[in-house]
């Protein structure tokens, strides 16, 4: 259940870094053929394969149906999002909606309505396993039960960013520029983040038991343990709960909250009705060793290493030199991306580009660093019935029961829990030689150790590379010296390539990005020479003339003239905002203000930047009239 949690968060970065297209791939009714085609299939082999998997399970073992099982489940999973990922990415569906005025003010409730859809995918996959879900595991829990439980149980993992970005929306609704201003920077997004996340982790426990619709343990002889083993362990909370996850029949635990205000002590009726006293016990003192040991605080701290570490060293990768090196050896497909009449197309394939590194990149630190910290709290949470308990040989019993009432085989492992075996063979160690207690309890410090060193050791490094001025000037030491001078192999595709435009495309926009800024016009100049018409080139040219740091390559009346040509060709809001910035730095305030809002009409994301520039116009031109009014002189546009 818990990869459900990455799936979710996967298919929210499909979504977010989606730069909306000015107009879909294709027309509605193309689109609605093509997207029905895509869900009926998907529905029809998701449903071929698990019926084709019941009618086997009164054959073949069960320790074979288990993978396959299992193994169907992920592989649909996995097809759920790339299916979301081409509904996005392919078929541009937000492009139909993003116009529509409750979504161009609210952009979360668009989020919510692309996020639903994937619900409905996953809801697909378990509405054709339940079937043989129920027949594999003996559960006796009904197709809509079942559905609903999945549902409900992976959709809290989007509360944090839910509530983030609504308050966001209504920040930027709301007339007051001062908070507009302070999202407008990182570190004033990075504070915002940290503080809201803060406060969702604490007081989120609330809204998520209500949303499993958790009900009080009514008062009697189970409360009444439970309680009285909280008051021995010395924890604190706000309530015991019912916990009606897969209709309350799986014979699980839990407990959710940072504080004790608002912390909850969660138990299926399963567990009560199946498992004896002392087990009930065990289960409640594992989850008191999670809080005990801090692991819920920890969990938040590993999410925000990654967020920090996402902002502090992903952008070392230079996603413009990455074209190129794919024109380099690719040219056939580069031409294409870039060549094919629609701008969009280019930045598309950038921004998936970028979506795809950085997902894989959240794969293998929450599979990996998170999934190990996960196995080894868990471990840690077992041994602590040591703590409470002489023995834990009713923990020992009630892992043996779970294993037998599930269905699941005992040495099946997964990326978040030992295996069952594993567990109780470490809990057996531990009964013959306490040794093995504190053995655990150091490794745990020790990774924690090394993992916090790590975070510091990378994000230090990647900050200086992004935003340190040393690592600013390492960087372009790098790629001017080694990468563009160094290596022969690079000088003879660079040779190789001297005729085509879209190579000398990419080599500006790299060198742009490490502010090389006469060898960009170089490059741009070369590339213009060979294809005039190239709004991609004419727009970035322009804009270097306009907003160079260094002065010296700033060119006001050439910039002036390449943004006109390229809005000619390509009227999108970047291209617009090019030419409002270049007739402001001619002077030509009035006419920034009406190029400005050319941009600002057509923008559909980042809307925020183009009313700050539009702004900053209309001050301009005020200023100027103000001076005009007073007799002050106030200079000549640039001719």
């Amino acid at each position: 259940m818990f990869g459900n949690f990455i799936y979710f968060i996967i298919v929210l970065l499909i979504y977010l870094t989606y730069p909306p297209a000015e107009q879909a791939s294709f027309a509605f009714f193309e689109t609605l053929t093509v997207f029905a085609f895509l869900i009926a299939t998907f529905a029809y082999i998701t449903w071929f394969q698990f019926q084709r998997l019941e009618r086997r399970i009164s054959r073949d073992n069960f320790v074979l149906l288990d993978h396959q099982f299992n193994a169907i489940l992920f592989r649909q999973s996995i097809m759920a999002v790339v299916l979301f990922a081409i509904d996005i990415y392919g078929l541009n569906l937000p492009s139909f909606f993003v116009n529509v005025t409750v979504f161009a003010i609210f952009p979360t409730l668009l989020a919510l309505l692309f996020l639903g859809l994937f619900v409905i995918y996953l809801a697909i996959v378990w509405t054709a396993a339940h079937g043989p879900y129920r027949k594999l595991y003996r559960a006796d829990i009904s197709r809509s039960s079942y559905v609903f439980s999945n549902i409900s149980f992976s959709l809290p993992v989007l509360l944090p960013w839910l509530i983030l970005s609504g308050l966001a929306d209504i920040i930027l609704v709301l007339p007051f520029e001062t908070p507009k201003r302070v999202l407008a920077t990182t570190e004033g997004e990075v504070v915002y983040f940290l503080i809201f996340l803060f406060a969702v982790a604490i007081v989120g426990p609330v809204l998520i038991q209500k949303f499993w619709r958790c009900t009080p343990l009514e008062s009697g002889y189970h409360r009444s343990r439970i309680e009285s083993l909280c008051l021995k362990a010395g924890l604190e909370y706000a309530n015991i709960l019912h916990w009606p996850i897969f209709g309350g029949k799986m014979i699980t635990a839990g407990v959710m909250g940072l504080i004790k205000r608002f912390r909850y002590i969660l138990v299926t009726k399963a567990l009560l009705r199946l498992l004896e006293p002392e087990e009930i016990d065990a289960v409640i003192a594992h989850e008191i060793g999670h809080v005990k040991r801090r692991h819920l605080l920890f969990y938040l701290f590993f999410f925000v290493g990654f967020m920090l570490l996402s902002l502090t060293t992903f952008n070392v990768i230079d996603f413009d030199l990455m074209l190129l090196v794919m024109l380099l050896f690719a040219t056939p497909l580069y031409q294409y991306i870039f060549g094919a009449g629609n701008p969009h197309t280019a930045i598309t394939f950038t921004t998936a580009m970028y979506s795809v590194s950085f997902i894989l990149i959240f794969i293998v630190y929450f599979r990996y660093i998170f999934g190990y910290f996960m196995r080894n709290f868990e471990r840690q949470a077992d041994i602590y019935v040591f703590t409470l308990f002489d023995s834990a040989r009713s923990l020992i019993s009630t892992l043996e029961k779970i294993a037998i009432t599930s269905g699941h085989s005992p040495d099946r492992p997964n990326w978040h829990h030992f295996s069952i075996k594993e567990r109780v063979d470490y809990l057996s160690l531990c009964e013959e030689n306490p040794l093995w207690i504190n053995r655990h309890e150091k490794k745990v410090r020790r990774s924690i150790a090394a993992y916090l060193a790590g975070i510091i050791l990378i994000g230090g490094a990647g900050y200086y590379l992004n935003y340190g001025e040393e690592g600013g000037k390492l960087n372009n030491y790098f790629w001017e010296k080694i990468l563009f001078s160094k290596n022969e192999k690079i000088l003879q595709l660079i040779e190789k390539n001297n005729k085509n435009p879209y190579f000398y495309q990419g080599l500006g926009d790299s060198y742009v990005e490490y502010k090389l800024y006469e060898k960009a016009i170089q490059a741009y100049q070369k590339s213009l020479a060979l294809r005039p018409d190239n709004p991609h080139v004419l727009n970035n040219l322009a804009w270097l003339y306009a907003t160079a740091d260094d002065e010296r390559f700033r060119n006001p009346k050439l910039s002036l003239e390449l943004a006109r040509k390229a809005v000619e060709l390509d009227p999108s809001p970047h291209i617009w905002d090019t030419l409002a910035e270049s007739y402001y730095v001619n002077g030509f305030f009035e006419e920034a203000i009406n190029a400005g809002q050319h941009a600002l009409a057509r923008a559909k994301s980042n809307r925020t930047y183009y009313e700050d520039q539009l702004r900053k116009y209309r001050e301009a031109a005020v200023r100027k009239s103000s001076r005009w009014n007073v007799g002050l002189p106030c200079g000549n546009p640039v001719s």
